[in-house]
């Protein structure tokens, strides 16, 4: 039973883009191990409190994180 885990900032995503991330990670890693084991996928995530995340020996924040989200 494959377990994946995906940590991301609070506040950056909304329940709908959590649901779809869930969704479509679950779908592509059963396209890469197969389709039976899909419905045994658990995948989880962990949302990270603001300003306890750092990036390049930089702290980050739920800010900082949604201006990088709109960027794409």
């Amino acid at each position: 039973m494959p377990s994946i885990e995906i940590q991301v900032m609070e506040g950056v995503f909304s329940d709908e883009e959590k649901r779809r991330i869930i969704e479509d990670v679950t779908d592509a890693f059963a396209g890469v191990a197969g389709q039976t084991i899909k419905a045994g996928t658990s995948v989880r995530i962990q949302e990270i409190r603001s300003g306890s995340w750092g990036y390049a020996g930089k702290q980050i924040t739920t800010e900082v994180a949604l201006e990088m989200k709109k960027r794409g």
